[in-house]
């Protein structure tokens, strides 16, 4: 073992000093994961009057969303390994003060380029952001009783952040204007700038972890990512069989190929493969992967069914998520946080998948005219306990152990998982649910919810038998601690 690799080790084993200071940091590092993600949600609801203020052809509507997706996914890992290099402080800082900026321009949008525009910043700067953030927490908390409540907390952060979007931009759409769900970031903004300036720590970590940044590497990994997310955007619109669709998800496969070999071969690669091919990590990202498939596609489907089929307007459709938010946030900090330190991974993932798969199969058997309170409540409960749990230490897992030097592109991995499944997710499932209406025989509303059903079967599968991997893979020694090589 070299000098190096020890110091690294050792380094990455040390406890943070003790003070009350980075539970505090956890709060504004929290507030900033946030805020990403009820912007993530926000703009959606304001989408159809944005269209009509801005005279937004049907054609070009979806890049308000496709510009920030193509932005964040595509330069996720880039941006993580930026932290590593440029220091985990320094880049949350400058992800937040670009956030705030970049919602600045959006909201002030005078012409669709310019929303645009501001989305695609918003996004580059939450691919800085986000990676930063999670590896703060990473090499702060160490201890795993702190580390499980950190992440927990953080967890349920996540989680709640898009029904507060769905709250928020029924809220500001209707009683302000659509510009707001852009504005309300800045003031947000000023208040995470004040706290990471004031109360955020970052644990010292030695120069010698520090290298160079792979170049063609990141080129390769953003025009590789940046291209499977457009495909699975234009999927929804063009189809699957599509030629563009196509040649845009195999020229994401050859850049992603590309950028593999490039890895393997580099003394300082922008990915260490050392980090995806760990198998207990490896099932962690799996699981990240996987499980926003489910997520996704049941707030696709639920936001639609309460909105349409049950005539809920946006704001009441915001509140009807909050058993789901509650649950989740249950989940993740009284049960998920408590155990992470003294049972292996598997052992909170697979029963958390399997309860979430109970809740999706309560929704797939919603009908046209099903309550709210018998019919969708218990559903959303019980994905939320189940996804709560999963989601929290899938994420521990994936981030415990990692040297310092490695922290912030193994966190850009988390968030590469998710977005891209969610992504995937949403685009198959929407196929699948307006193939099968458009096959069934009935009225429009129930030919809907029978898409709606079926693609929300199709979940079911996919959290089954993502339950089987983390089953095989996330095993022996609990996420609190080191990793072993």
């Amino acid at each position: 073992m070299t000098q190096a690799t020890t110091t690294t080790t050792v380094t990455a084993q040390q406890a943070p000093p003790t003070s009350s200071r980075r539970w505090w940091g956890l709060a504004v590092v929290g507030l900033a994961q946030l805020l990403i993600l009820l912007d993530g949600t926000v703009v959606n609801i304001a989408l159809p009057t944005a269209q009509k203020a801005l005279h937004m052809g049907d054609g070009s509507r979806q890049w308000v969303i496709t510009s920030y997706s193509l932005a964040y996914g595509g330069l996720l890992l880039l941006g993580g390994r930026i932290a590593d290099l440029l220091g985990r402080k320094r880049a949350f800082v400058a992800g937040v003060a670009g956030f705030g900026l970049a919602s600045a321009v959006g909201g002030a949008a005078t012409a669709p380029g310019m929303l645009f525009a501001g989305r695609a910043l918003q996004g580059a700067c939450a691919a800085l952001l986000t990676p930063a953030a999670m590896s703060l927490l990473t090499t702060t908390f160490t201890d795993p009783k702190e580390r499980g409540k950190a992440f927990g907390i953080f967890g349920a952060i996540a989680g709640a952040g898009s029904a507060c979007g769905l709250i928020a931009g029924g809220v500001l759409t209707e009683y302000l204007e659509w510009r707001w769900c852009m504005y309300v970031g800045v003031p947000v903004v000023l208040l995470v700038l004040a706290g990471a300036l004031t109360v955020l720590d970052e644990p010292a970590t030695p120069s010698v972890d520090r290298g160079r940044l792979d170049v063609a590497g990141a080129v390769l990994g953003a025009g590789g990512m940046a291209a499977v997310v457009y495909a699975a955007a234009e999927a929804e619109s063009r189809g699957w069989g599509d030629g563009a669709v196509l040649g845009l998800f195999g020229g994401g496969a050859v850049l992603l190929a590309a950028f593999v070999v490039r890895q393997a071969r580099i003394p300082e690669p922008l990915l260490p493969l050392r980090i995806v091919m760990h198998r207990q990590r490896a099932g962690a990202f799996l699981t990240s992967w996987l499980s926003p498939v489910a997520m996704f596609g049941m707030f696709l489907f639920m936001t639609y069914y309460l909105q349409v089929v049950l005539g809920f307007s946006a704001v009441r459709t915001g509140l009807a998520f909050l058993p789901l938010t509650a649950s989740m946030i249950l989940s993740s900090t009284q049960i998920a946080a408590r155990l992470v330190p003294r049972v292996a991974p598997r052992l909170i993932v697979v029963p958390g998948l399997l309860v979430a798969a109970a809740g999706m199969c309560v929704l797939a058997q919603l009908r046209v005219d099903s309550s709210y309170v018998t019919g969708v409540l218990p559903g959303l409960v019980l994905t939320g306990l189940g996804m709560g749990a999963a989601n929290m230490t899938a994420m521990a897992t994936a981030t415990a152990g990692v040297a310092p030097r490695d922290a912030g592109v193994t966190s850009a991995m988390v968030s590469t998982a998710q977005q891209t499944g969610g992504a995937l997710g949403a685009s198959v499932l929407n196929t699948v649910a307006a193939t099968s209406a458009a096959a069934f025989a009935g009225t429009p509303a129930e030919a809907t919810v029978h898409g709606f059903s079926v693609a929300l079967w199709c979940v079911v599968g996919v959290l089954l038998g993502t339950a089987v991997l983390a089953a095989a893979l996330l095993g022996g020694a609990n996420s609190g601690r080191p990793a072993s090589r």
